[in-house]
């Protein structure tokens, strides 16, 4: 028999993948609550509208068809984000350089501020909340970082 490092039985798969999707949702929700307030700026983005922003801030300009394949969502449907993004100042849009039937998206000053906030902001609540837990706690949680982050690129 298996055993964690707290000495417990090691979960069966299934009981490890069901406690994993439950915790993973849990933590999830909770960071998408840390948004400010509406006095403390324009408000939040939806799920997608700050995917989008990030991909774009992550991989310098991309045409909308780019950013669209990347999100994983039709493109009418990415059209209406990049209006949103745009009419908040979040986007810049500019010529293609070869093709003038395309546009290229950007990050504005104004869009980056925005992201380094919202992740300060979260990064921060988490930072806390690991504060909160043993050395070993943190110990194993870092070994599992990677390993959670192989499984949402699989």
């Amino acid at each position: 028999m298996t055993t964690t490092p707290t000495g417990g039985p090691a979960p069966s798969t299934p009981g490890l993948a069901e406690e994993l999707r439950i915790s993973i949702a849990r933590l999830s929700r909770r960071l998408r609550t840390l948004r400010p307030a509406a006095s403390d700026g324009p408000g939040p983005l939806t799920l997608t509208q700050f995917a989008a922003l990030a991909a774009i801030s992550q991989h310098g300009s991309m045409t909308p068809r780019e950013l669209a394949d990347h999100e994983k969502v039709q493109p009418p449907s990415m059209t209406r984000v990049i209006a949103f993004l745009e009419a908040r100042g979040f986007v810049a849009r500019s010529p293609h350089p070869t093709d003038g039937r395309q546009a290229v998206l950007s990050v504005t000053v104004a869009g980056a501020a925005f992201l380094r906030e919202e992740r300060r902001r979260k990064e921060a609540w988490l930072s806390c909340r690991l504060g909160e837990l043993t050395e070993a706690e943190r110990e194993i949680l870092g070994r599992a970082a990677p390993i959670i982050d192989k499984l949402s690129r699989s």
